[in-house]
Formats: C-alpha cells, structure tokens, sequence
C-alpha cells in the first residue's frame, strides 16, 4: 500500500512539475496568439480562398452564426465520408456505416464528444480516420477556443457594440498556431516511444502456436497526439487509450495525461493576460486545480483502498485495470479524462468500485471545469464566476460587478440558461432510456448500477466527453440517435448563450473599481465560485446519484 501511495504521489508530482514549467510561456503565447494583428502566410492564403476578411470585427450574432454554419458543414461531411467509406481508399474493405451510425458519428466528433459506438479497428478505415475524425479533432478544439477567446474579450472590451471578434481568425490560429504544432512535436515522441504511425492494412499472421492474430496498423500516433491535446478522447482501437499501439508504457500515459491539461490549464494565464489583470488568471486557475486535486485524490483512494470484499483481499481493485500503468495511473487518467472533456480512457470505468465511478461521473457533471476541455473549461468556469458575482452581489446588497461588467438581468438570464441547458439533457434523456423499451433493452445490470449506465451515458454526451461505463449497448438506432441529440444540444445551445453574453459585456462601458468593489482575484472568491460550482451540481443531481452510485455504494 505505501509502495502505491508513493508512485501515485511521484506521478502527480511529475505531472505538476511540467504543467507549472509551461504554464506562464505557454499561457502568453495563447494570449499573443489571439491578440496579435498579424496573420501568417499560409493563413492570408486560407483567408484568400475562402473569401473571408480576418480583420472584420464580428457581433457576437454573426461569430454565432460563423461557428453554426461551420460546424454545420463539418457535420454532412463526416456524415458524407462515414456513409461512403466503402467507395474510399485505404477503406480496408470495411462498408459504409450505416445511417445512424454515420449520424451518431459525425456529430460526435464535431462537437468535441468523440463518443464511439464502435470499434474502430472493425469499422473505420485509414482514409475515414485520418480525412474525417482526425480533421474534427482540431477544428472542434479550435471552435472551443474560439469561444473562449470571445467570452475573454467579452469582459476585456468597452463599448464595441457587441464586436467580439472574428471567429475564421480565431478558428485558423487555433489550429495553425496552437494545436498544429503542439500535436506534430507530441506526435514525434510518441512514435519514439512506440505508438504505430503508418498506412498499413490490418494484416492476419500465423502465430508459432499456430493460431491466428491480427495485426493492426494504420497513422496512429498522428491522432493519438490530437485526441489528448484537443481533449476530444475518441480512440484509433477500441480498447482506445488502453490499447498498446496507443499507449505503450506508463511514458506515453503520463504524456497523455499531460497533453489533456496543459491547454486548459494554461488559458487561465492568458485570460488573466487578455483583461489586463494576471491575478484574475491565478484565481480562475486555483479553483480548477483545488477540483482537479480533490478529484484524483478521491478516485486514487477509491481504486485502491475502496470498499469491496474482491477489493480488499486483492489489495486493490484491479478488474478492468491495465498492469503496464497500475491503479494509480489509471485514476489519475480517468480523473483527469473526466475532469477535462477528453473521454479517453486507460481502464474500463465500468469496473471502478461505485465511490470511484461516482466520482469520476460527478466530475463530468460538475460541467468539465476541473479543468474542462480545450476553452470550454474556461468558458464554463467564468460563467460560474459571474454567478459567484451575483450571489455575493446579493449578499451584501449591491449591484454585482465582474472584471468592471455590471451584471444585471439580461446577463443572469443568458448565464441561468447555459447552467440549466446540461442538466435538463442529461436528466431528460437519463429519464427516457430508463422508461421506454428501446433504453432498457440497452441496460446490461440491473438496479442501481444499470442506472449509473445510462446517467454516464448521457453526462458523456450531454458534457461533450465521450467516454463510457462500458456496460451499456449504445449501438443501437434508439442510442445513437438521442445521444447524438444530446451531444447537439450539449454543445451549441451553451455556446450560443455565451457568445450572446461576451456580446452584452463588450457592448457595456468598463465601471472602474470602487471601495465596495468585490475583489474577484483572492482566495475567498476562488472559493466561492468553488463552492457554487459544487452547490449547483449538488442541487441538480443529487437525487439521481443517489439513486445510483451512492446506493450502489452502500449496498
């Protein structure tokens, strides 16, 4: 047990002794990226062909309709790609997906959820991996950041009637100047250390025992890198980051694992950069990091000195784990997956003992803020700011105040809206599948655990995460279609409100601080949105989770 502790406490350690060595160079150059008035060539040459003036400042309205016409476009054409893969090359001689299927897949991976119905080894060949899902991986990240910045400038701006930007500028530099080159390096080393990284066929070899195994290949280490550095999660394989031509060793999982935060953590600097007031990045960064921590410490206890009577005369709980990485580092990832909206997994969730599973299913509903995805992290966290604002502001009888933003009636509204629209999917659909034949069909256990099935389910979709229990057929028309619902609804009805707020704020004069100005960069208001954040999310699923991982706990 104390061997354990002692690589869970040197992982960790690791982890944040990379993170903190990147954090301020890495959180400015995001700052400069988004700021600064200069395009590189290869963008003027992207702006020139499809006709788009990257210097035309857009109201938020038209940034809105921007992202939904792109996304739109990105849906048909990986639905386009996914139902004609038979008549591609580098198919591998697999068929077309079928309409469904093509459906569920083609929103999933536009919005960032990267939810997989199938195995991807069976169903996707190497053009459909790397024309179709690989491309969604960066501009999904890309769109989340984009957002972000948006919000950022929402708060940083004065008076500009709504302008929050351009949103093909901001697209473009997410990709060429962040994600691009940050994947290609992380791509490098992981194919150093073993990840596949080629066009070959899955090949069938004779074995010396005689018998007969696959071999599988095909540009691996080229999405491996993306998946985790754009928090989008969805696997090569199926076993997906449990997989050896994935993750090889405990060298690329702790890399993966990097990967996953370095960019939400590392916004906070920038956004404290963007407003022109650094300390307002330390708080926003504090309370992602007390969630996070709380988060891994829980889930490392639950693994390995969790109730169970299997548990406890194994010494931990094994099943599902993978022995290349050990308990803690499968906590640590499924913390980490969870936390931000990667979805990747190196263990099987459904196996976690119930405090476990629960935990890694609460941070998902907690809204992906520990430190959520690729700019959806910061978005959900500042919104939660804004409410924390408005709770102090009635506490103490004033007008509340953000950044110099009074936030009044419309912005509450905008930011009750975008707290209400995740658990209203999640619950709704939960309710559904629970109730109609096609969603009990679905239910492998029975009870309380058959519960936590389905509610993982749908905060997957809902959240934009994409990992699984594992227990439950999803690929069936009846989940396909609703989650794919779900993932729609979970991604752009949240980012429609925000972009609706960063226009309200940058339309609004900047108030200067007064003596009875909350200050917004201490530890006591840390804690507060801290507390929020724990009090929505206690208030909305409380009931549910208690009719499912708690009693499964106590049972």
């Amino acid at each position: 047990m104390t061997t354990t502790v002692g690589i869970a406490l040197a992982q960790v350690g690791v982890l944040l002794i990379l993170l903190a060595a990147v954090h301020a160079p890495f959180g400015a150059y995001l700052a400069r990226v988004y700021s600064s008035p200069r395009h590189w060539r290869v963008e003027r040459l992207l702006y020139r062909s499809v006709r788009v003036d990257p210097d035309a400042e857009q109201r938020w309205s038209t940034y809105l309709l921007s992202l939904l016409g792109f996304s739109l476009a990105s849906v048909l054409l990986l639905f386009g790609l996914g139902r004609l893969q038979a008549h591609l090359p580098w198919n591998l001689g697999f068929t077309g997906l079928d309409p469904a299927g093509a459906w569920n897949t083609a929103v999933s991976f536009t919005t960032n959820t990267n939810w997989q119905w199938y195995s991807g080894e069976a169903v996707a060949g190497h053009l459909l991996q790397m024309a179709g899902l690989a491309v969604q991986n960066f501009a999904s990240a890309a769109v989340g950041m984009a957002v972000a910045v948006a919000l950022v400038r929402g708060f940083a701006r004065s008076g500009t009637d709504a302008r929050v930007g351009n949103f093909w500028a901001d697209l473009t530099r997410g990709v060429t100047r962040v994600l691009l080159p940050v994947s290609f390096v992380a791509a490098l080393v992981l194919v150093a250390n073993g990840v596949v990284q080629n066009l070959d066929p899955h090949t069938a070899v004779t074995t010396l025992s005689g018998g007969t195994q696959t071999v599988l290949g095909g540009p691996v280490a080229s999405q491996e890198a993306i998946k985790q550095l754009g928090t989008n999660g969805g696997g090569f394989f199926n076993a997906n980051s449990a997989h050896p031509l994935e993750n090889p060793n405990p060298v690329t999982n702790l890399l993966a694992v990097f990967l996953m935060l370095v960019v939400p953590f590392s916004l906070p600097r920038a956004f404290g950069l963007l407003v022109g007031d650094r300390r307002q990045g330390w708080a926003v960064l504090g309370v992602m990091a007390g969630l996070w921590a709380v988060a891994v410490a829980l889930t490392t206890w639950a693994e390995t000195a969790g109730p169970g009577l299997v548990p406890q005369l194994a010494g931990a709980a094994t099943e599902g784990k993978e022995v290349r990485f050990g308990i803690p580092a499968s906590a640590l990832f499924a913390a980490s997956t969870t936390g931000t909206s990667t979805g990747a997994v190196n263990a099987m969730h459904d196996s976690f003992t119930a405090p476990g599973g629960g935990v890694v299913l609460f941070t998902m509903l907690l809204g992906e803020i520990a430190p959520g995805g690729v700019g959806a992290g910061l978005y959900g966290m500042l919104v939660l700011a804004v409410v924390a604002v408005f709770v102090a502001g009635l506490m103490v009888g004033r007008t509340p105040e953000y950044l110099g933003k009074k936030i009044g009636q419309g912005e509450m509204t905008l930011v009750a809206l975008y707290v209400l629209t995740t658990p209203a999917v999640v619950l709704v659909g939960t309710a559904l599948s629970v109730v109609l034949g096609p969603g009990l069909a679905g239910i492998q256990e029975p009870g309380p655990h058959g519960l936590s099935e389905v509610l993982y389910a749908f905060a997957s979709a809902g959240n934009n995460n994409g990992s699984a229990f594992g227990g439950l057929t999803s690929g069936t028309p009846y989940y396909e279609t609703l989650l794919g619902l779900a993932m729609l609804a979970g991604r752009f009805v949240p980012i429609a409100l925000v972009l609706a707020l960063a226009g309200r704020l940058a339309s609004q004069r900047t108030v200067p601080p007064s003596a009875g100005t909350l200050p917004t960069h201490q530890p006591l208001f840390a804690g507060l949105v801290g507390a929020v954040a724990l009090v929505v999310v206690g208030l909305t699923y409380v009931p549910v989770l208690s009719l499912g991982p708690v009693v499964e706990s106590l049972s």
